[in-house]
């Protein structure tokens, strides 16, 4: 099991200098400095080509992943299909939750509260 990570940026002109200190740590960073607007980022796919089962992909925040709900939903999926599962920082933590499938659960659902939040203030 790695935690592997992946932070972004909209335009080469922004710093990932912040994402990259709050995950320090981590196994392994990705990184784009392109608009989220589309799933199609190189570091992106290089990542998710990446994760192995077991693994954690670690964002600061969820829209660093993904401006809208589809392209969230569709990233989500492949972290799953993967067998890894995904820790947002700036969300709430799971880990005093023993039981590891009611911890992923629960994880889940807080995500995809955020998400369809994410797309109601658009």
């Amino acid at each position: 099991m790695a935690r592997i990570s992946y932070a972004r940026v909209s335009s080469k002109d922004q710093n990932l200098s912040r994402q990259l200190e709050a995950l320090e740590g981590v196994s392994k960073v990705f990184s784009d400095k392109v608009s989220g607007g589309s799933v199609e980022r190189t570091q992106l796919q290089a990542m998710l080509n990446y994760l192995r089962e077991g693994d954690i992909v670690v964002v600061t925040e969820l829209d660093r992943l993904g401006r809208n709900n589809n392209d969230l939903t569709t990233i989500m999926s492949l972290i799953q299909e993967k067998g890894a599962t995904l820790e947002v920082l700036n969300l709430p933590s799971m880990n005093g939750i023993a039981d590891e499938n009611l911890r992923r659960l629960i994880n889940n659902l807080i995500i995809e509260l955020y998400k369809y939040q994410a797309e109601a203030e658009r």
